[in-house]
């Protein structure tokens, strides 16, 4: 990294560093701990909470002072009241990590009064440091990063996360994801999200979307978003995002074909826009028990073509598309 960075950013890349090579060196062992599902969570339980130690400890070192929101131990250490609050996720990406998928980072951010302005998001596996100071621009190692410059969503890669909790509203995500697919080129789910949104911000991918999220997930990411030229917010486009739980991100041109198509889904959407997708849940599940019901008959098709569904809007080329050559496989 170059020398001149901002202080505190420089403290938050010696901490991300130090977690780094404790995860690296843990992926070393989690081979062999693979044995029983006990013996893995209680491993990567381990993993995460040596990873956060080692931020906390190095970041309260240098700013007794600060602050400090964790995904593990909360608000338990640090300053209760600081105007300074460290936003940290010692290792996004267990469970690609359990597996040695190798997509997964530490994210760290330092949110001023409610405002993040330092962020650093660290991928052990290749050893890339994308970090970001408000105002600053956002870097990988020691290059300059920008969002990329597609301004056809059909000719974009797009990133997203799929919702794994018990209780998460699987459908609407299945219909979301569902519109997203039919207007672009591709969709990849890596499974972390502080490192999908600095790949939004190094051009590798031309947008990302979520629900679900926590402010550790997304603290660091989207200040690497907006100071590499792009934006990030809530589905319905609102940029204070961080405590509400869904986050769509890409260039400014992307951002707004993903806003026009998430909105609607948003829990922040008018209710015009909820009644239209709850038809539309409604409909697919009529659709679905017609087709059980029946042994595939012309009436049925017909039926079932003729009831409202929720139609994919395509973004229109401005030339003809030449219909001969196939989508590209998502």
């Amino acid at each position: 990294m170059s020398s001149n960075l901002h202080p505190m950013l420089n403290v938050a890349v010696k901490a991300a560093r130090a977690a780094g090579a404790l995860i690296n060196r843990a992926a070393l062992d989690v081979e062999a701990v693979r044995v029983s599902a006990k013996q893995t969570n209680d491993f990567v339980t381990e993993v995460d909470h040596a990873a956060e130690a080692a931020i906390i400890e190095t970041l309260l070192t240098a700013y007794p002072g600060h602050g400090i929101l964790a995904e593990e131990s909360g608000s338990e250490h640090g300053a209760k009241d600081s105007e300074f609050v460290w936003i940290i996720d010692p290792l996004d990406g267990t469970t690609n990590f359990i597996h040695g998928f190798p997509f997964y980072c530490v994210s760290i951010a330092l949110a001023v009064r409610g405002k993040v302005e330092q962020a650093v998001v660290y991928d052990p596996t290749r050893n890339d440091i994308y970090s970001a100071s408000k105002g600053r621009g956002a870097y990988v190692n020691d290059r300059r990063i920008r969002v990329g410059k597609r301004a056809r969503l059909q000719e974009c890669l797009i990133s997203t996360g799929f919702p794994y909790r018990p209780g998460d509203k699987l459908k609407p995500y299945l219909n979301m994801l569902g519109e997203v697919m039919s207007q672009c080129a591709g969709v990849r789910r890596p499974g972390a999200a502080a490192l999908d949104l600095a790949y939004v911000a190094a051009g590798h991918s031309d947008g990302f979307f979520e629900t679900g999220l926590q402010p550790w997930d997304v603290a660091a990411g989207s200040l690497l978003i907006t100071e590499a030229g792009g934006l990030i917010g809530n589905f319905t486009g609102e940029s204070e995002f961080l405590d509400q739980g869904e986050c769509v991100a890409g260039n400014p041109r992307i951002y707004g074909q993903l806003v026009a198509t998430l909105g609607k889904y948003s829990k922040f959407a008018g209710a015009g826009d909820k009644a239209t997708v709850r038809q539309a849940l409604q409909d697919s599940r009529t659709e679905a028990s017609a087709d059980e019901s029946t042994d595939g008959s012309e009436k049925t098709v017909s039926a079932v073509s003729e009831k409202p569904t929720l139609k994919a809007k395509r973004i229109k080329p401005p030339v003809a598309r030449d219909t001969s050559t196939p989508d590209a496989p998502f």
